[in-house]
């Protein structure tokens, strides 16, 4: 699976929220997750709960501070605690990250508006690809939402939430 995507500073949740709507993205719900990152080979791994159920997620993801492709593969988790221990014996935890996700939607465009603990406000927008799709025929689009929401490029980051957390080196 793949999606093209990017990641924002939110300086104003409500805001950003009514210029979603006003722009044509729908509502789509708000869950708590629960993300713990392991220690990984290649890639990111981590083991994300919510309310309705738990998923193992492996990705890639290139660092330029634009629009990022990702590959991700996902596997449903019916004990998200068993896997968490055995996963934290076996790699090693990174980080945990615990967040409220405001999830909008809009065709096949995702929109999240996050409260990360610890962290502040962040928003989040994903074109999720079809196998044959080119990524490049929905860089412009998102480009565009990205204009349409009052984003600046000086508000894309490239890191993770977890690498966020990190003290600097």
């Amino acid at each position: 699976m793949r999606n093209l995507e990017a990641k924002f500073h939110l300086p104003d949740h409500i805001a950003m929220h009514q210029r979603a709507l006003a722009i044509g993205f729908g509502p789509s719900g708000i869950v708590s997750q629960h993300d713990t990152f392991f220690a990984a080979a290649h890639g990111k791994l981590k083991l994300r709960e919510q309310p309705d159920g738990a998923w193992l997620i492996h990705y890639h993801r290139g660092d330029q501070r634009e629009l990022q492709l990702s590959d991700y593969s996902i596997v449903a988790v019916a004990d998200p605690a068993a896997m968490r221990m055995m996963l934290a014996d076996a790699l090693g935890v990174l980080a945990e990250v615990r967040k409220h996700r405001t999830l909008m939607m809009r065709r096949n465009i995702r929109l999240h508006l996050d409260r990360v603990e610890g962290l502040g406000d962040f928003g989040e927008i994903e074109a999720v690809l079809a196998d044959a799709d080119a990524p490049q025929a929905f860089h412009d689009e998102v480009a565009r939402i990205l204009n349409d929401l009052g984003v600046a490029a000086s508000d894309l980051i490239e890191r993770s939430y977890f690498e966020l957390m990190q003290p600097p080196k």
